[in-house]
């Protein structure tokens, strides 16, 4: 028995060693997937980051694509607002023609008569801006347009008024019953991005304008008048200089060497 305990004592440091031996390596194998676990777990952190930037990128992409949406809503809008008002002052100004027409051939239209005896000298004009000269056998009176009109409407500016009267007072003095023109021209960046008969129609749109001041105040006889709209056809001066597009915008009032029938 004493042998045998003897035995059995010197074979439990072996024993011993051994499960230290496996539970050391435990430990290892339980460190290294600890380890493993840890990295993992830093990946998907980072990758976690990775994913909430690209989503605050991809938030950010979507607030400009709303926002470039509503400014493009916004624009669709202003320009449906002016499409409208155009249309409705080529509404107007279609009325005004047809009235025009009416009023006309109410009164049995023009009858020019000649009068050969048309060397009357140029009228005493000296206005800023306001240019007379011959032209063959007629007289033009050039009015400066940025004068008369804000810039693409038709609705005449209170001085642009008192203009009109202005050269009106001389025009009865001088040509008393002369057929007068009544012609709007414009210069070639007025008529971009329109159509070219939106442009004919605002340069008509003008001389009717100037027409209507020129009988209900001035009191020229209407039949006198004859009314026209040439757009950018007829410049005066090259439309390559700001100094040149500014003299063809312009109303031109064209005094013929001819009598209208029946006028005061």
């Amino acid at each position: 028995m004493l042998l045998l305990l003897l035995g059995g004592c010197a074979q439990n440091p072996l024993v011993l060693q051994n499960q230290v031996q496996t539970l050391q390596q435990q430990h290892q194998s339980l460190t290294a997937q600890a380890e493993l676990y840890q990295r993992q777990a830093q990946e998907l952190n980072e990758n976690n980051e990775q994913l909430q930037a690209l989503l605050a990128q991809a938030r950010q992409r979507s607030q400009v694509l709303d926002d470039q949406l509503t400014a493009l809503r916004d624009q669709l809008g202003s320009v449906t607002g002016q499409l409208a008002r155009l249309r409705e002052e080529k509404a107007a100004t279609e009325q005004r023609v047809e009235a025009l027409t009416a009023s006309l051939q109410r009164r049995g239209g023009v009858t020019i008569t000649p009068n050969n005896s048309f060397q009357q000298n140029l009228p005493a004009i000296d206005l800023p801006d306001v240019h007379v000269r011959r032209d063959g056998d007629l007289v033009r009176i050039e009015l400066p347009g940025d004068h008369l009109f804000d810039p693409g409407g038709a609705q005449l500016r209170s001085n642009g008024t008192n203009l009109l009267t202005t050269v009106a007072g001389e025009l009865v003095r001088s040509y008393p019953s002369q057929i007068i023109g009544v012609e709007g021209h414009l210069d070639h960046d007025a008529t971009l991005g329109r159509p070219p008969m939106q442009a004919q129609q605002l340069s008509l749109a003008r001389a009717t304008a100037v027409y209507e001041v020129l009988v209900t105040q001035a009191r020229i006889d209407p039949r006198q008048l004859v009314v026209a709209g040439h757009g950018a056809n007829r410049p005066v001066a090259s439309n390559a200089t700001p100094a040149g597009r500014q003299r063809n915008r312009r109303v031109e009032l064209v005094i013929y060497p001819d009598r209208a029938a029946s006028s005061r």
